[in-house]
């Protein structure tokens, strides 16, 4: 059922199709539940020849798809549209009704006037088209259970019967659905399921999380298979907290230490073959009924889920359950306390578990006790190992079974970081209680363990106590679980029992919100690829519903800072563009709430907690950045547009704050967990100077001619005013004066006795990125600092003794995460590729390699989070699945494969190919590829003939161009074949300079080979 077509059938569906396929409204394919007044429509061009573009397209929308012609169409006919536009393609037919079904093609012509193709129908379904909660819903109401005290012990389960009123077919049933909290759906004794991957699977804790006082999201279900050949409906529900009453929560306006009451508020429409339609909605006096006897004993989004077997009510989701000891509902006045609150369909894919991605177990350890206190480094002792029951190798590990009893613990590898739930078979006897408890790494030897070697790691959960309980019910054949209102980060899942038991099956279940990956990178260098693997395991864990920081202790938030330094590599590596537009709205709604001014965005959405006051740059900005980058990478300019009025408060409250200063508003995080400190006012003021700049290229691009002068001429003010700052030439060489001011005042876990430190590299990224210097002999020089700064060789900490640099190995970084994103694209685009490439290859400590080295298999918050050497990190902060700092996969991506975007054409009509050559020679084969809104750009390089010949391979989408940027020893020696590639169809030559070859290529494939030396 559900919100729309897998990635596997539109991949199935484009296989079949011809010329024009990829046909998508509001940027996915079939999509439920739209409420765009005037959605956007896109679809793709495919052909075999080079050359390929749109000179024109025809939209045709209908009620059926038997008048998708050009005389019949009766809801929009677009008419031929000399354009060749074919991305956010914006409706401009009749209004369109709620819960209706629209049928659409697409006819194109190429650029010569010449038919190309007719799509293959699509469809599209309206949802409600309210916002108030009221219009649409034929008197649904927020409905709890009567009587049920916020917070106490059982989950409430609401169900309501009713008979099917007409005799006729069901033609078509959709559910409209969301709580105050988080919800599990059934009809008719099942759970309501969406499509995926050619099959169906179940979302996890629907329908997200939002400012609930602003806006709750509803979610639109295809429900027919349900409903159908039956004669009567059964509509039920669990409500959980979610983070609605969760701590997660805590100092938000919506937030009750005591507990909210948990509220469900559904519309079940049915249609009938002869044209009469029924619902069946939440209200008090609809028949609903609730009880908290159930066995969803107590959920908490940190501390876990508790599951008591033995008060499963059998039956009770289907028709014919005695409900008659059960208690009534009652209203829950949600409008009557925030009566401008929102009620709105959730406009992307939700997060969902993905069965492609379970993880089995790799090891299973059973410990019966511990040993070795007294002579271990840290008084812990050791795991003593029964190794009849360990088991080693993944092969027999994936289906092992494996029986505990008291005192024993059973610890299972499942070989990955994940996020999602832990699904087991039990046996054992009615009412022995088993507790899973999760964790990302297992105890070594080191003082910051906290636990026997061998034991797992849960120190760095802080209060997060991240248990999974069951109490059997001791049914003989076995019962199997996974927990559904809740969440956990783990790789290790440790195991006890207050009896004997045998647990089967056990399986991570991941669950992710960035379903559908458009990206990938591949090299000859392993441990790169590891990396890569890593940072794609960190977005699929933080990617749930809000781009959290971490999903493992009791934070788990929004943290707009990193999300903003991440959002292009996640943009490259699935598809998040309706996922983020979804997140900026609720960054707009915490800025109206929390924001200083009520235009200051937050350093967290949703919610209130950490929302702290005082500076905010780096990550207020993403209020700013996210859209920029959303438009830059999809080519949909709704979001700029959509944002521009909080945009403008933004930049207007900073102008307030600082005046003709033309400083930032100051930084509470500053270079976050950067290890050569930078001055955060500093950081304020590039990053000031940063968002006055992708502010006027908006502008200009969507017609705001005066506003982008406007703000052309703030990025000069700022600039003048950082280099009156802090561009001192003393002694006749320029220096960055990272040095003037503290920073972060707040980092947990930092040497208090640290100072900041001039021409730090993070304060020289952003110098050299913004063009913060007056000559370019300055600019040379600058370069020449970083360069030093990196390589810190024994006569840069000779001159340098009392800079933290002098801690750490040669070619090392030391940027946190405001300089990490920036860190290898400048010294690339500085002619520093061979810097770059050194630290990506670099192992030892700080670098990004150096968890690959230690283990890990997602990012680590800390670059130095765990050493096999020196143990845990600081405990108060140490995340082992933050992505921040994957964000050198946007590098990987545009430099290292070369599939960058050209900032003027937004959404990759047109882009560059700039392929690196890796000058260490680590790498020497490299493949990418990137489905843009286009299609599928290719760009895979391999050096042959002893690193003397280049081999390029490069696939640019029909409708798009490329700008090709080539190493090549001269012009006549890049070559297509046996003919020169100026020569070649679908090239034009424009320059060979400087060991460079550039051209442009028109859309097709080609095979290129350069000679470099």
């Amino acid at each position: 059922m559900g919100g729309g077509t897998s990635a596997a059938a539109q991949a199935l569906r484009q296989a079949e199709g011809g010329a024009v396929l990829g046909l998508t409204v509001e940027h996915r394919t079939d999509p439920l539940g739209v409420d765009a007044v005037r959605p956007c429509f896109g679809w793709r061009m495919r052909s075999a020849g080079r050359g390929q573009s749109q000179g024109a397209y025809q939209i045709l929308v209908a009620s059926s798809p038997d008048k998708l012609t050009g005389a019949r169409a009766d809801v929009w006919n677009s008419g031929r549209v000399s354009s060749s536009d074919s991305v956010a393609v914006r409706y401009t037919g009749k209004a369109l009704r709620p819960s209706t079904r629209y049928h659409w093609s697409v006819t194109v012509w190429d650029a010569e006037g010449r038919p190309v193709g007719t799509g293959s129908p699509a469809s599209f379904e309206t949802g409600l088209m309210s916002t108030d909660g009221v219009a649409g819903w034929d008197g649904a109401q927020w409905i709890g259970m009567k009587g049920k005290t916020p917070n106490s012990a059982g989950a409430p389960m609401l169900r309501t019967e009713a008979a099917l009123k007409n005799r006729s077919r069901v033609r078509e049933a959709r559910l409209y659905v969301s709580a105050l909290g988080v919800y599990n759906a059934y009809i008719n004794g099942h759970h309501v399921t969406v499509p995926q991957d050619g099959g169906s699977t179940i979302e996890l804790l629907s329908p997200g999380w939002t400012n609930y006082d602003v806006r709750v999201n509803y979610m639109a279900y295809d429900v027919t298979d349900l409903v159908t050949r039956e004669r009567a409906v059964t509509l039920a529900a669990v409500l959980g907290n979610g983070w609605y009453n969760s701590r997660a929560s805590d100092g938000s306006t919506y937030y009750s230490s005591h507990g909210n009451a948990l509220a469900l508020k559904a519309k079940l429409l049915i249609r009938y073959a002869d044209g009469s339609s029924q619902t069946v909605v939440t209200e008090p006096d609809g028949g609903w009924k609730a009880t908290d006897t159930g066995p969803y004993r107590a959920d908490d989004i940190y501390d876990g889920q508790t599951y008591d077997a033995r008060m499963e009510l059998s039956g009770w989701t289907a028709s014919g359950f005695d409900v008659s000891t059960w208690s009534d509902v009652t209203r829950v006045a949600l409008e009557d306390t925030y009566p401008d609150v929102q009620l709105l369909a959730y406009p992307g894919e939700t997060a969902r578990f993905m069965p492609r991605w379970d993880r089995r177990p790799q090891a299973i350890v059973v410990a019966t006790g511990v040993t070795g206190q007294d002579g271990s480094p840290n008084g812990r002792g050791r795991i003593v190992v029964d190794p009849s029951r360990t088991v080693a190798d993944p092969g027999k590990a994936a289906s092992a079974s494996v029986a505990i009893g008291t005192g024993e613990t059973a610890v299972f590898d499942l070989g990955q970081n994940m996020v999602g739930v832990a699904r087991y078979s039990l046996r054992g006897p009615a009412g022995a209680k088993v507790e899973f408890r999760f964790g990302e790494m297992l105890n070594d030897d080191s003082a910051g363990a906290d636990g026997p070697e061998g034991s797992l790691y849960r120190a760095n959960l802080r209060s997060a106590k991240a248990t999974s309980t069951y109490i059997l019910k001791g049914d003989r054949h076995g019962e199997t679980h996974q927990d559904s209102l809740t969440f956990y980060g783990f790789r290790y899942v440790s195991v006890t029992a207050t009896e004997s038991v045998t647990i089967t099956g056990l399986t991570g279940k991941v669950a992710t919100s960035a379903i559908r990956e458009t990206g990938t990178i591949t090299t000859n260098a392993p441990d790169v690829n590891q990396l890569a693997s890593n940072i794609r395991w960190g977005q699929r864990g933080n990617y749930l519903w809000v781009p959290t920081d971490c999903p493992q202790r009791d934070e788990r938030l929004g943290w707009t800072g990193d999300t903003q330094v991440f959002a292009t590599t996640a943009l490259y590596n699935a598809d998040a563009g309706v996922f983020l537009s979804h997140f900026q709205d609720t960054v707009v709604d915490s800025a109206l709430i929390y924001g200083a001014g009520k235009a200051q965005f937050t350093g967290v959405a949703p919610g209130g907690r950490y929302n702290f006051p005082g500076g905010g740059s780096g990550w207020a900005d993403a209020g700013v950045i996210v859209p920029w980058t959303v438009w830059q990478m999809t080519g949909d300019a709704t979001i700029v547009e959509d944002n521009w009025p909080a945009m403008t408060r933004y930049l207007d409250w900073i102008q307030d704050q600082t005046g003709d200063t033309y400083a930032g508003q100051g930084s509470l995080t500053g270079d976050w967990l950067g290890l050569q400190k930078t001055s955060a006012q500093l950081m304020s003021d590039v990053y000031y100077g940063y968002v006055a700049r992708l502010m006027a290229q908006m502008a200009r691009a969507t017609g705001r001619t005066a506003e982008g002068e406007a703000y052309e001429r703030l990025f000069g003010r700022i600039k003048q005013a950082f280099i009156t700052k802090y561009l001192s030439t003393e002694g006749g060489t320029v220096t960055v004066k990272s040095s003037l001011g503290d920073a972060s005042p707040i980092e947990p876990g930092s040497d208090p006795n640290q100072k900041t430190e001039d021409n730090s590299q993070t304060a020289l990224l952003w110098v050299l990125k913004l063009g913060f210097y007056e000559t370019q002999a300055q600019r040379r020089a600058l370069v020449g600092h970083l360069a030093d700064n990196i390589g810190n060789d024994a006569a840069y900490k000779a001159a340098h003794p009392n800079s933290s640099r002098v801690r750490y190995a040669e070619n090392t970084l030391s940027v946190g995460f405001l300089g990490v994103n920036v860190l290898a694209p400048v010294l690339t685009d500085e002619g520093r590729a061979d810097l770059a490439y050194q630290l990506l290859h670099q192992d030892a400590m700080p670098s990004w390699l150096f968890s690959v080295k230690n283990g890990a298999t997602t990012v680590w918050e800390r670059w130095n989070s765990y050493a096999e050497d020196v143990g845990f990190g600081p405990v108060g902060m140490n995340s082992f699945n933050h992505y921040a700092y994957g964000a050198i996969m946007e590098w990987m991506y545009a430099y290292m494969a070369g599939i960058a975007r050209d900032p003027d054409s937004p959404g990759f009509k047109r882009f560059l190919l700039q392929p690196h050559i890796d000058p260490t020679g680590g790498i020497t084969q490299v493949s990418g590829s990137y489905e843009s809104p286009y299609g599928v750009i290719k760009s895979e390089w391999k050096l042959e003939d002893g690193g003397r010949e280049l081999v390029y391979d490069v696939d640019v989408p029909a409708n798009s161009e490329a700008v090709l940027r080539l190493p090549a020893a001269s012009a006549d020696v890049v070559r297509e074949g046996r003919r020169p590639l100026a020569r070649a169809e679908g090239v034009r030559f424009i320059d060979h300079s400087d060991g460079e070859y550039v051209c442009q290529l028109t859309s097709g494939r080609y095979r290129i080979t350069t000679k470099l030396r």
